[in-house]
């Protein structure tokens, strides 16, 4: 590993502690990079946090609910405050809660869009005030915004959260084109099927509906019906897209959403 890949990098990563979100704050931070570590979910921010120091690196909690601009700030000035700047903007606070079709919910639906897209067009937002003030010569400064599989496809269990993950796609686009002339990109990544906590507990809401008849079978037959490299994944193989999205390696890439699916959707 290059521990000075990011070591320029202040970077604002929400729904950090646990997950994916986790995972990536480790890896930056183990990179070079100095990380904010943002999440409702103060102690387990302060886990993670605890985690990376022990290794050397650099990185403060926050609590953060995404869908509340204040908070969003607030975040922003902490990571500003402790860091001197903010060079990277990761949005990867999302929430899932399965239901079929007939039966989804006004509060399912508004639940779901408002962490999954308003919280990452805030998030978005903030940043881009920041970075704009910082200076169209000290970037470039990267957006990165945690899409998925079903940005590209929709399944009938999981409506709301295609939609809301549909609306991510259209954010890197739209928000490409809006902040490329102050120096910022926008990209995200797409995951598929992989091993969290986030899963586990969709897995269990998969079986509560009906849609599956016990709990690990959702993962499991996914991975053989759908995912080409017949696995699913855990954090570790999202951690290196995350990372390069992040870096200068990226600097002349704009609105793109990679897939990190083993092969599902085909491009």
């Amino acid at each position: 590993m290059d521990k000075t890949r990011l070591e320029s990098k202040n970077c604002l990563i929400t729904g950090a502690a646990r997950g994916i979100g986790a995972a990536v704050a480790e890896h930056y931070a183990a990179q070079g990079a100095k990380v904010c570590v943002a999440d409702v979910n103060l102690e387990g921010c302060q886990e993670v946090v605890a985690r990376i120091q022990e290794k050397g690196g650099k990185a403060i909690a926050v609590t953060l609910d995404v869908t509340k601009r204040d908070q969003m700030k607030a975040a922003v000035q902490a990571t500003v405050e402790a860091f001197g700047s903010l060079n990277v903007m990761l949005n990867n606070a999302g929430i899932n809660k399965p239901l079929m079709f007939l039966d989804i919910t006004e509060e399912n639906w508004q639940q779901i869009m408002d962490v999954n897209a308003w919280g990452c067009l805030v998030g978005m937002q903030e940043a881009a005030k920041q970075m704009i003030a910082q200076g169209k010569d000290n970037g470039p400064y990267k957006i990165i915004n945690v899409g998925s599989i079903l940005s590209r496809q929709a399944f009938d269990d999981v409506i709301p959260y295609s939609c809301s993950k549909h609306a991510v796609q259209a954010m890197i686009n739209g928000g490409a084109k809006a902040l490329v002339d102050h120096n910022i990109t926008v990209n995200g990544y797409g995951p598929g099927v992989v091993r969290t906590e986030l899963w586990e507990q969709l897995d269990k809401d998969l079986v509560a509906i009906g849609k599956f008849e016990k709990q690990g079978q959702s993962m499991d037959e996914l991975a053989e019906k759908m995912i080409l490299m017949k696995r699913y994944s855990y954090p570790e193989d999202i951690v290196g897209t995350a990372s390069f999205l992040a870096s200068s390696e990226s600097d002349y890439m704009t609105g793109q959403l990679l897939m990190i699916d083993g092969g599902i959707v085909l491009q």
